[in-house]
Parts: C-alpha cells; structure tokens; sequence
C-alpha cells in the first residue's frame, strides 16, 4: 500500500497526523497512570519482590495462559481467544505505529506485508470477533449473577470489534486491490467485497482508510483505558505478578485500617486490577444467601475511592463506611473462595481483616462476640468453660490417654475447643481416640492446658488477644514432650501451620487427624474389619483444602473403610463454606439473609441421588451442618457423619 506518509490531510503529512495522535493519547493515558501511581505510593508499603522467578511463572500460567477463567470452560475459552487475539493486534499496531511515525525506516515492511504474521492476524481475528459474539450475549442476554450490563463494558466490547475487523476489513482491500500474500482470510474477504461492487482501484483507498480507522481506535482505545472498567487490562497481569505467594498468611499486625494511607499499595491496587467479572460474588457464600457482603461492590468501592483520591496531598477518604460497612465486613466468612476464583489475584479478605482490626479498636464489636472475646482470654475457649473441662470427653473411655506434659509421646494431639467441649462432638473425639488405640498410635493430649489456636480470633481482627493465646499456647507446647503433631480442626492446623513460627521452628511433623488415618491406613497399621456399604458425600473444609490444599488424605480414608463417595458439584478448591469460618459461629446472624451457608451446603449434599451421609472433617463443619438439617427439614433424608465415626465402624472388631 502507499506509505500514509504521502498522504495528506489538511495539507498535514499523514505521519504528522499520527505523531500528534499518538502523543495526545500518550499523555491522556500516562497522566490518569501517573495520578494512580502517586495515590498508591502515599500508601504503607509491602514488599513484594521476592521469588521473582515464581511470579514470573504465575504470570505465565494466570495471564498468558488464563488458568482460572477457563474454570468457567465456555466463557473462559472465548475470553483466552479475546486476550490473544489482542496481544497480537496490539502487536501489530505497535509495529504498525512505529512503521507510520517514522517513515525513514522505509526498508522495514509493515505487519501485513510479512505473510505468515499477516495469516497469524488475520485468524485470529476472525476467532477474535466469533469470542467477543459470545461475550456480548452472554453478557447481554445471558447474564450471570453480578456480570453488569453498563455501558462501559458495551463500549470496551464495541472498540475491540473495531479493533479486529478495521484490520480484518483492511487485509480483504489488501488482497482486492492486488497486494495478496496467500492468506486464507484476505482472500475470502476479498472476494466478499468483489461481490459487493468494490473495484480494485477503491480497494487501496479503502485499504488506507481501514489502516487509519485501526490506528486512531486503538490510539482512543489506550486513552480511555485508564478512566474504564478496563483498567485491568493494564493492571491485572501487575497483580498477578505481586500476588501473595502465601495466600493463607495474615496481613501484617496493625491497629487497622480505615482511610486510604494505613493500607498497603498491594491492598488499594487490588481495586484498580479488579475485572468486575462477578466470579467472587457467584463463589462468595454470604453474598449467595442474601447477605449484605458483595466482594465484587466491595472491591470496585475501593477502586472508585482511589480513583478520586488527590494524590498532592493527604487524603482523609475512608474506605471504612464508604468502601465497606461494618455489616459487610462482619458477614465475610474469610473462607477464601472470592480469593481463589479470582482471574486477577485480588486479594480480599487481606482489606476485610484490615478492616475489622480498626473496628476492633474502636470498641465496634457485637456483643457475642465481645463476649466470646472476653471467654477466650478468662478460659482459653470461647464457651466459658473451666479449663479443667476440657477433657471430660475422655470420661467415656475405658482407657486414659496420656498426659504429654509428664511422658514422651510420638504424636501430641491437640483437639481444638469444639472436640473437647460441645456435646455432640465429644463422641466423636472418643471414636478417633479408639481408631487410633486399635492403630497402636503412641498419642497424649495436654489436658486443661490446651487453649483456642487463635485462628479465627485473628480474622475476627483481635490481634492483641491472639498474640496472648498464641504465647500462651507456644510456651504450653515448648514444654510438652512429643516428636509430632495432629489436630482435629483445620482452624488450629492452619493457624500452627502458618502463623506459629515458634512451633520448634517447623521441624516437627504437624498433620490433620485426615492425614495421618490415611498414612495408618497406606501402612496397613489400620486394619479394616468390613466395608462400609454407604454412599456418601465429602465437604472439603476451607481451612484444610483451600487455606493448606489437603484435600486427598480425606478421600483415601474414605475410600480405604469402602464407602461410594459422591463428589458434589462444588468441591476441591471450590468447596462452599459452611458459614462459620472468619468468627462468624459467634456471631449473630444478618437480619436480611434468607438461608445460610450451611443450609446452601446441606441442600446440595440432598440433591445428589442415594446418599446417605454429609460426611466432614471439621468439628464446626458438624456442628452447623447438624443445625441446617433441622431447619430445612432434610433430618429424614440425610445424616452428618464425621470421617472419625466411619473409621471406627470399619475397624471395630
């Protein structure tokens, strides 16, 4: 085609014309950039610069290769063919760009004179505007649950199209007007147009004209993506890249965070990487039983308060009532699943805690859980019982399990408060203590000197009275004599897991009660007196599988005492919470919610044909899915049956 060069407009050189373009959109999209890089610079700093060789593999996976949109197969396959079909037209636009602007370098070809990058293109192109179809409709007409119809999203939809089919339009003149290099594409377009009545003399006008029409989109493209919903495009492959790498860890200790200056830039990026997909809403289980929580509102509330912040000087925007309501917050079940499908890597529950920990020194607190609270640091547990209670649960057996404060132990099992003191747990504790005497597993407990982990407390955001029962409890187990550890409750395995460095500095073994049945049984120290005929449904825990990835140790003991198990639709990593992680079992429910997590859960399980038990691995889990039969009427049908009682059915004599 002629150079644009030797084209004229308004007697301007046609490069003159694109070098002002360009610069224009260049300064409109690098002010907006600069103007977020100031607001988040006057934020707490948090390093995230390590393991740069791990970052660049999660990039890699989570943004060329799109791993967790394609959870949702469908959309998720037409979104890959989008983003690739973009990267390559952006591609080309920058060679394009770089070829108009400067037209010295004449003996460089443009992109469409290169005929395999021209074929490469132009297909997917074609793929390209098929996906973006695809998008449209399911956006427009087959909307998911918290996928918006606005307006930003109809323009963003509408400038891609331009994008592709300028440049598709383009190569058809290309070809028509007798510049073709074999490419499929062109070909047929050229045809279409042939039979449209376009000689081959309009064809390389029209051919410059398609050029122009692509340029200046995608040059208006760059300058409106700073102000749109879009903005992810440039931000999220950057929070993906600064991801956590531990995703189970704790901010920081503070005092909590409020307005804009006390959270860290990686908090506050979170809202300008957010895609507004809905996937944490459709994941989130408050959000899913009517509660006033949305991750997706909460995050894009965030995203507008940095947006309008002034960056010259301090900002006195709080995202505490403004981003967030105490409600919202207290509803977050910390659970980690918003987290977990989020295409970008933002980071949620992180901004929740930091939240809560301000609303905590503030003295803003529900007055159950002021009163667990104040039970947690009298006795150690949050249901005001005497320490000297904690092992009543072993009155029922006829054997006493040792005290590893005064004797050697290969195991140290720490059973968590909810094993030791609410009664309809207490025999199933006894169930697992026979399971593992028939196993010769040498194992004490430490009596009344156990006390709650903390977990819970600390994403509650009480972080001085974790830091009590965390010392308490690390001194406490410094003193106890044992090679390993296991706990029942995924809460305490999480918290030992990620939050007590101190714990003899991870040298000993520390395992879930699931895991170690399954080493006994893999061993053949567990023997199995007869299969069990039931089919069974499995709830993975969010603390035990999302937080810590066990999720197999479960199965094989479930499969090893012969039981059918059932998957259900939700489970793994998608598993959805029973309601009562994050504190949420002591507190009061939301007014406006119309079911809870644990009757979403309990439903679920009763709609999978022929099974008989809801079996879990969670003292809490028990706990709220035995209460959700109750009040959805499901007792009949299907029954709460812990890993710990099937174990010991399969291997009594």
């Amino acid at each position: 085609m002629p150079d644009p060069a030797t084209f004229h407009y308004f007697s301007v050189p046609g490069y003159s014309v694109l070098w002002f373009l360009t610069l224009v959109s260049l300064v409109v999209f690098g002010s907006r950039v600069l103007r977020y890089v100031r607001v988040l610079a006057r934020a707490r700093p948090e390093p995230r610069w390590d393991h740069i060789g791990r970052r660049i593999g999660l990039v890699a996976t989570y943004v060329l290769g799109q791993r967790r949109l394609l959870d949702e197969p469908f959309i998720g396959t037409a979104h890959l063919v989008i983003f690739w079909s973009f990267v390559a037209y952006a591609t080309t636009f920058l060679w394009s760009l770089l070829r108009g602007l400067v037209p010295v370098v004449s003996a460089i070809p443009y992109p469409d004179d290169v005929s395999w990058v021209a074929f490469c293109v132009q297909a997917l192109g074609t793929l390209g505007v098929i996906a973006l179809v695809v998008a449209a409709v399911r956006r427009y007409w087959f909307t998911p649950v918290s996928l918006e119809r606005s307006w930003d999203a109809a323009i963003i939809l509408l400038l891609i199209a331009i994008v592709l089919l300028s440049s598709l339009a383009g190569a058809g003149f290309r070809a028509l007007a007798g510049q073709e290099s074999g490419q499929s594409v062109a070909s047929l377009l050229a045809a279409l147009f042939a039979s449209l009545g376009v000689s081959r003399a309009q064809a390389s006008t029209l051919y410059l004209r398609a050029w122009w029409i692509h340029m200046i989109t995608v040059l208006g493209f760059l300058a409106y993506l700073p102000y749109s919903k879009h903005l992810h495009l440039l931000a999220s492959p950057f929070s993906v890249f600064f991801a956590s790498l531990e995703p189970s860890k704790m901010p920081a200790a503070s005092e909590g965070a409020s307005s804009l200056e006390e959270f860290t830039w990686r908090e506050l990026f979170n809202g300008l990487a957010c895609a507004e997909c809905g996937r944490c809403d459709r994941a989130c289980p408050s959000f899913a039983c009517g509660e006033p929580l949305s991750p997706k509102q909460f995050i894009h509330r965030v995203k507008e308060l940095v947006r309008t912040a002034n960056p010259r000087s301090r900002d006195d925007k709080q995202l505490l009532g403004e981003a967030a309501t105490a409600d919202d917050l207290w509803a977050c079940t910390t659970c980690a699943s918003c987290m977990e499908v989020c295409p970008v890597f933002n980071e949620h529950s992180p901004l929740v805690i930091e939240m809560r920990r301000k609303l905590v020194t503030q003295g803003e607190v529900q007055p159950r859980l002021q009163e667990a609270f104040n039970n947690l640091a009298r006795y150690g547990n949050s249901f005001g019982q005497s320490e000297r209670k904690r092992a009543v649960w072993t009155q029922g057996l006829d054997f006493k399990p040792k005290d590893a404060r005064k004797e050697q132990v290969q195991w140290l099992w720490y059973l968590g408060e909810y094993a030791c003191y609410h009664p309809a747990l207490q025999c199933i504790t006894r169930s697992l203590a026979r399971a593992l005497r028939t196993a010769a597993v040498d194992y004490g407990i430490i009596y009344d000197a156990e006390r709650n982990s903390g977990n819970d407390v600390r994403r509650v955001g009480e972080e001085g009275l974790f830091e009590l029962l965390r010392q308490k409890n690390t001194a406490t187990l410094q003193q106890a004599r044992f090679h390993n550890l296991f706990t029942t409750d995924p809460h305490v395995y999480n918290t030992f897991r990620n939050e007590y460095p101190e714990l003899n500095h991870g040298r000993r073994l520390l395992s879930h009660y699931t895991e170690l049945l399954a080493s006994l049984f893999e061993r053949g120290q567990l023997p199995v007196a007869r299969k069990l005929p039931y089919r069974v449904t499995y709830h993975d825990p969010c603390y035990l599988g999302r937080y810590n990835g066990v999720y197999d140790p479960p199965r094989a003991v479930l499969r090893a005492v012969g039981v059918e198990l059932v998957e259900m639709p939700r489970s793994r990593r998608h598993s959805f919470c029973c309601g009562g992680g994050g504190g949420r079992v002591w507190m009061e429910e939301m007014g406006k919610a119309h079911s809870r997590p644990a009757e979403n859960r309990v439903r679920e399980a009763a709609s999978l044909e022929g099974v008989r038990y809801l079996v879990v691995a969670c003292p809490k889990d028990y706990v709220m899915f035995t209460d959700a039969l109750k009040t959805t009427g499901l007792e009949g049908k299907l029954s709460i049956k812990d890993i710990a009682e099937l174990v010991e059915e399969a291997v009594a004599a």
